[in-house]
């Protein structure tokens, strides 16, 4: 899977933490027991001797090097199994002066034998979650907390529509999406007033998504299309180089979610940022929910063809119909 730099840096740098405390630990370890079983540490200077003595007859190649290899693994068991009864007799289990990982699989290096290791993509997924706290404020986004319950389930003639069917035809649209990802064919277009359930149940998704160590950002329109502009006319080099990491990953991450598009001003230079955004992301073949309280109408209104017509064609649309659940909640 691509990475993200930054985010990689990041979880490498807690991988370096990890195996720096194991270390100091296991260090700890040898100076306490050293302190209280001192023929400890003579039979651990044994065992570097015999190591030793190994390695010199590898290098020289005696001609009874058979013979001198099978005495020194003789004595090599011997000091072990002595080593160990100590350690027992004292209360330790026997591989308590090992060398500590938090990956045995990887010894902490953070490479598996076909690249990362699965410890790695866990630290980095955890990165990847720490960026979303925007969006997975409560905690509880999962499909299985969107309660339909609050969506009236009976016809709306203004509408032409039952809710809660509309509801329920999004959460099961959602959580395939979420499930298949990223062998996904379509983007997500979620429509209607504020406060329906948009912005929950794209961040239910994101959770999924990356729980399977998928790349995902999360940004509001205005603010996504602000990093575009700076980034191609701010005058402050650390401003614009900010931005341009902002955008870089916006167009590269393996889903990027669009929260309220519509509410940013729209400007010349505002359509062309979106334009480039979708663009780009259906060219490269990578995938994008945006969440909006425009009707198509309204898209229309606001876009460009080509920005409309992208919108139509390449992504699903889901409409929400209904009463502001945040204010329900707070009744």
């Amino acid at each position: 899977m691509p990475y993200d730099g930054q985010l990689l840096a990041r979880a490498r740098a807690q991988l370096e933490k990890n195996r720096a405390e194991n270390e100091a630990e296991h260090n700890r370890r040898v100076r306490v027991c050293y302190a209280r079983i001192p023929e400890l540490s003579r039979l651990d200077g044994e065992m570097r001797s015999q190591m030793r003595e190994l390695l010199k007859l590898t290098i020289q190649h005696p001609a009874d090097m058979a013979e001198q290899i099978e005495v020194l693994e003789k004595e090599n068991l011997e000091t072990q199994a002595r080593r160990a009864e100590l350690l027992t007799e004292n209360g330790l289990p026997m591989d308590y002066l090992d060398d500590i990982y938090s990956c045995p699989k990887c010894r902490d290096s953070g490479n598996g034998p076909n690249g990362p290791c699965e410890c790695l993509d866990r630290l980095y997924n955890r990165e990847l979650t720490k960026e979303l706290g925007v969006l997975l404020q409560t905690g509880d986004e999962c499909f299985e907390n969107f309660d339909l319950s609050l969506y009236p389930d009976n016809y709306d003639p203004v509408r032409r529509c039952v809710p809660r069917e509309l509801a329920e035809i999004a959460l099961i649209s959602c959580r395939k999406f979420a499930e298949n990802f990223p062998a996904v064919s379509s983007n997500l277009l979620l429509q209607g007033e504020p406060g329906l359930g948009k912005t929950y149940l794209s961040a239910c998704v994101a959770r999924v998504v990356a729980k399977k160590g998928c790349s995902v950002c999360y940004d509001t329109a205005s603010s996504a299309l602000v990093a575009f502009e700076r980034q191609k006319f701010s005058r402050d080099p650390e401003e614009q180089e900010q931005a341009s990491r902002r955008v870089e990953r916006m167009l590269s991450c393996d889903l990027m979610i669009l929260d309220d598009l519509g509410t940013e001003m729209i400007t010349p230079m505002s359509t062309s940022a979106l334009y480039t955004l979708i663009n780009s992301r259906l060219v490269s073949g990578r995938k994008t929910i945006i969440s909006t309280n425009c009707s198509d109408a309204d898209l229309e209104k606001l876009y460009t063809p080509q920005i409309c017509s992208r919108l139509a064609g390449e992504y699903l649309s889901l409409p929400f119909a209904g009463q502001d659940i945040r204010r329900l909640r707070r009744q």
